[in-house]
Formats: C-alpha cells, sequence, structure tokens
C-alpha cells in the first residue's frame, strides 16, 4: 500500500463498493461509509428489492477487476420481452437480431452483498455502518456522522459521494452553495409483488422479462434465481386505476382479475403484498457541477438518478466508477484535474440515458402491444440483418454496447434520418414508375 491519503466514499450501495474496489486495487486507502447497518446480516425492508437488469455496461465495469463471474452466477438471463395482454396470447419480442444476447436479471441485494465482500476483502478498505452524513465541509474534507455511539469527526484527502438519488453529500453542496439541482418526480409510483415458484419450478418463462402493458401503466415481472418472480407495478399515484384508488382486498382483487387475469392464479399473496409493501416515487435527478475544487465529486444516482424504464440505472453508475478510474490514469492520479475531466465526460451521457429512460417508459407501458409496433421492430431487425455493422439498434446498442449514451442518440437519429431518405426515394421511384405506366395506357 502506498503512503496516500485516504479517500472517503460516502454510501455502501452498488456503485460505492465498486468504486471502493476501483480505488483500493489503484493503491489508495479507502473509508467507505454507510448510513444503514450491514446489509448483509440486516433484514431487508420489505417491497424495496427492485430486481436489476445487468447489461454490457455493467459487466464491463465487473469484469475489469474480475467481478463478473462471482455476479452472473447468481444472474438468469433474459433475452427479450414477453407481452402478457388482457386477453389473447402471450407474445415474444426478442432484443437482438439473432436472438442470442440477453439482459441479466439479478437481486439489487445479491450484487450490493457480493460487492461488499469484494470490497471488504481488499486491503486498505475500511468500511463503517450505520454512520449517516450530516456535515461535509467541501473546502476541508472534514466529514461529520451521527452514529449508534454518538457524533464521529473524519477527514479524508477526496470525498466522493456515492449515496443514491437522495444524497446527503449532494445535500451538503447544495448548502454551502456550491452546486444547484433539479428532481423532476413522475406522477407515477411502483410496488412491488410477488409470483412464487409452482412445484418447485418458474410459474412463468425465465428467459424473458415479463410485460403487462396497459396504456397509462404497466407491471413487470424478473425472474429470481429462487424460482420466483418479483413483480413490479408502475401505476399513476393519484386518479383512478392509481395507487390512491384501490383500497379495500374486493377493490384490489376486482381491479386485477379485470387488467391482469393472469396473474391472479400466481400471486395467492396479492392482496396482502399490495396492501403492505410501500410505494415507491420515480423521478430524475440532475445537478451541476458533480464536483467541487477536485476534492469533492458525486458519482452514479448521487450525480444523475435516473428513471428505472431502460434497466440502466446500476449499469450507468458502473460506467461512471470506469470513466473514473480511467481519468485518474490520464491524469496521473491527480484529482483536481481527474475530477473536472469526469464530470466533462460524463455529463452529456448521464443525459442522453435519463430521457431515453423516459421515451422508454411511454414505449413500454404502450407502444409493445401495438402491431404497428411490432411491425417496425420486424423491419429494424431485417435492416439489422441487411447492414449488419452499419444499422443497429437503439436497444442493443444502449444495452449490448458500451457506446457512449450520447453518441448512442446521435447514430440512431443519423439511421433514422437514412433509413427516412431511403423510403422517400424509393416511394418516388415508385410513384415515377406509375406515373409512366399511366402515361402509357392513356398514349395507347
Amino acid at each position: 500500500m502506498s503512503e496516500r491519503d485516504e479517500i472517503a466514499v460516502v454510501g455502501a450501495g452498488l456503485a460505492g463498493c465498486l468504486l471502493a474496489c476501483y480505488l483500493a486495487r489503484r493503491g489508495y486507502p479507502v473509508a467507505l461509509y454507510e448510513r444503514r447497518p450491514d446489509p448483509r446480516t440486516g433484514k431487508v425492508e420489505r417491497g424495496r428489492s427492485i430486481n436489476l437488469a445487468l447489461s454490457e455496461r455493467g459487466l464491463d465495469a465487473l469484469r475489469r477487476i474480475g467481478l463478473d463471474e462471482r455476479v452472473m452466477a447468481d444472474a438468469l438471463p433474459m433475452r427479450g420481452r414477453m407481452i402478457h395482454p388482457v386477453a389473447g396470447e402471450q407474445q415474444f419480442q426478442s432484443y437482438s437480431v439473432a436472438g442470442d444476447r440477453a439482459i441479466n436479471s439479478i437481486s439489487r441485494g445479491a450484487l450490493n452483498n457480493a460487492l461488499l465482500d469484494a470490497a471488504a476483502a481488499l486491503p486498505g478498505v475500511r468500511i463503517a455502518f450505520d454512520h449517516r452524513l450530516v456535515g461535509l465541509d467541501p473546502t476541508t474534507g472534514e466529514l461529520t456522522f451521527e452514529t449508534p455511539q454518538g457524533k464521529v469527526a473524519e477527514t479524508a484527502a477526496v470525498v466522493l459521494g456515492a449515496d443514491g438519488a437522495g444524497s446527503a453529500v449532494r445535500g451538503q453542496l447544495l448548502g454551502y452553495g456550491v452546486l444547484t439541482e433539479s428532481l423532476d418526480f413522475l406522477d407515477y409510483g411502483y410496488k412491488e409483488l410477488t409470483i412464487p415458484p409452482v412445484g418447485g419450478e418458474f410459474a412463468l418463462d425465465p428467459g424473458a422479462l415479463h410485460i403487462w402493458p396497459r396504456g397509462t401503466s404497466m407491471m413487470i415481472a424478473l425472474p429470481n434465481p429462487d424460482r420466483s418472480f418479483t413483480c413490479t407495478l408502475f401505476w399513476p399515484t393519484h386518479g383512478t386505476a392509481s395507487f390512491a384508488s384501490l383500497g379495500s382486498p374486493a377493490a384490489i382483487e376486482q381491479h386485477f382479475a379485470e387488467h391482469y387475469p393472469d396473474l391472479i392464479p400466481l400471486a395467492p399473496n396479492l392482496v396482502d403484498d399490495y396492501q403492505h409493501n410501500p410505494v415507491g416515487v420515480l423521478g430524475t435527478v440532475r445537478c451541476a457541477p458533480w464536483q467541487v475544487d477536485g476534492r469533492v465529486a458525486l458519482v452514479g444516482d448521487a450525480a444523475h438518478a435516473i428513471v428505472p424504464f431502460y434497466g440502466q440505472g446500476a449499469n450507468c453508475a458502473f460506467e461512471d466508477v470506469v470513466e473514473l478510474d480511467r481519468c485518474l490514469d490520464e491524469c496521473a492520479d491527480e484529482w483536481a484535474a481527474a475530477l473536472p475531466l469526469y464530470q466533462a465526460r460524463r455529463q452529456e451521457n448521464a443525459e442522453a440515458i435519463a430521457r431515453m429512460a423516459l421515451a422508454n417508459f411511454v414505449e413500454m407501458r404502450d407502444k409493445v402491444a401495438s402491431p404497428l409496433f411490432r411491425a417496425g421492430k420486424r423491419i429494424e431487425h431485417a435492416l439489422e440483418r441487411a447492414l449488419p455493422g452499419r444499422y443497429v439498434s437503439r436497444y442493443e446498442l444502449v444495452s449490448f454496447s458500451t457506446t457512449p449514451y450520447a453518441e448512442v442518440r446521435r447514430r440512431v437519429r443519423r439511421q433514422h434520418q437514412l433509413v427516412g431518405v431511403a423510403a422517400a426515394g424509393a416511394a418516388a421511384l415508385l410513384a415515377g414508375a406509375v406515373g409512366a405506366l399511366i402515361g402509357r395506357g392513356r398514349r395507347g
């Protein structure tokens, strides 16, 4: 271990633990602070698991430090969407043109525990649980925590906030007047339900992400290694057919029988889950700057929380860690240079995936059930087969590559423009040919 000053990472969630691993690998002593008790020994809060869809960006970050195989041991590949209409047959929609690529369902808790174990095993990493940040001086690196034993003061050369959408580090910087933030919440929330195994086996196809699109709302289900499914309702928070409108067991049963009839026989604890699992909030966090004086910086959701509809929240946060590590390489570990460079490279990409995630919500809850949407996907896959490597769908670029998110948006726009020009040209040629035939007919 080199004689370097200690780096403080606030937040021992997914991004914080991965960040601690990367920093320890660089030879930094790391103090990892977490406001909660150790999640590996504590009780998981009911209805807060939210399965993750781990894809290439997240796997790339894990692969770089040799953690991908350990994590993937608990993952289940999903090669497409399974659409559940109110009535009629289920419809499978492959994610990739060849049907061979998959996103991976993994429990947030299992992934967090694996990363915590990896961080704790590295020399120079100390983890302090039950430490809630209540004070931070960005000019000195002095931190104040509330603990069960009272207030504790610490100091760090660099402070990295990886403490989620409700970041205490961001709040402290906001209090000092050194950044601004915007919080854009949807008029939607989420609630979890469970589909248990049936006869020891999966009740639904485990090789798909299941979607019940219902226009202004939806439900999804992701498989778990114990052969259950974690379902998540994404519903309006107010109005009719919302979380606020269903109170009694009879009303709950009636609503699901009408809108999700195939779920009723699969979810014996439906009413209990619905009544007792909390409603979570959904929104987008933006702030600027992400770093202050090369001494304090925000990573992951603390800097740019997004809605979960592209399955990219954790993947994007892991990319932050990879980019910060790359910037430290390029700046010879000069934090005052590396942190501004990290923000310059990542902020545009964070904004791009935030916008794509919001757009994908509309696609998932409404468009995927449309015959027109399915026809469009068939055309898109035909173009990918006809133009391999030249035409690639937005979904494949986001989920199965590490192409920067901002470049994905630019490339998809170019592709659509080219297809539009080609279609317009074909239509003009067809119109010309028809006109010539009509002209010859008149002359004849």
